[in-house]
């Protein structure tokens, strides 16, 4: 099976690099998040051919003069129907430590995808 993640964090908005630690949060996050998908493919008896993940950590400068964080995590699966992947990321998303470290307390979208 192959493996592979990407981080990708935007300061503003605008495209701008976020700078270490917020890279180092997205990367952990993918990380993470992968290890949570086959944990939730296993438990399935689901078998995946193939995972990647991408997660978009946003720093926010909000009208009230504060910061705020968002996350996107898009995970694309092998070896499942579009359904199924969506499925097991929602599942991933309740057994990831990151997910549950800032549940409630940052927008966080689960975008899955399947490989073609």
């Amino acid at each position: 099976m192959a493996v592979s993640y990407t981080a990708v964090v935007d300061v503003d908005g605008e495209g701008r690099n976020g700078g270490q630690v917020r890279s180092s949060v997205a990367a952990g996050w993918a990380a993470c998040f992968l290890g949570a998908l086959r944990r939730a493919a296993t438990t399935r008896r689901i078998r995946l051919t193939s995972t990647a993940i991408t997660a978009e950590i946003t720093l926010t400068h909000g009208d009230d003069g504060g910061f705020s964080l968002s996350a996107v995590l898009n995970p694309v699966l092998g070896g499942v129907d579009q359904a199924t992947a969506q499925e097991l990321a929602e599942a991933a998303h309740q057994i990831c430590p990151y997910s549950k470290a800032t549940r409630d307390n940052i927008p966080v979208t689960v975008n899955a995808g399947v490989a073609a």
